[in-house]
């Protein structure tokens, strides 16, 4: 694990959600288990676009995560108070890149995970890139702007 001191600050957040860690999330150590990051950081991306207006998918064009980082800064023991904080690293023509990072709800300078994913806009018949939604796009500028 990575010590705190190396973190950079975030940029200001896309999205921010709190997450509940639940008893079946732990291993036998009293930890989260790794895998389970990945089904926050899901979660946490489906609550944003759940509250984008307008169309992001549709059942020809839909998101398909392309790449995902995460470096495990902190181990998160149960019981936790945590919250996803998402950011926009990137947005190219059929793709963004998220950072995420998992933080404790009552102080994100404990910081458990950080990282990105990468989600690129397919055709769903053909499996080849399609531009990014505009839905994204505003959603993205309006984040930004804020």
């Amino acid at each position: 694990m990575t010590t705190e001191a190396s973190i950079t600050p975030a940029p200001v957040p896309l999205f921010i959600t709190p997450m509940d860690v639940r008893w079946q999330d732990l291993d036998a150590y009293n930890h989260v288990n790794n895998a389970n990051y990945l089904v926050f950081l899901q979660e946490a991306r489906l609550n944003w676009l759940k509250d984008i207006p307008g169309d992001w998918y549709s059942p020809s064009a839909a998101p398909v995560m392309a790449h995902s980082e995460l470096n495990y800064r902190l181990p998160i023991e149960w019981p936790a108070d945590i919250q996803i904080e998402l950011y926009v690293n990137r947005i190219g023509n059929s793709s963004m890149t998220i950072g995420h990072r998992i933080v404790d709800s009552q102080d994100a300078t404990r910081i458990h995970c950080d990282g990105s994913i990468t989600m690129v806009w397919i055709d769903t018949k053909s499996g080849r890139p399609v531009p990014l939604p505009q839905a994204i796009r505003d959603a993205v500028a309006d984040a930004t702007r804020a």
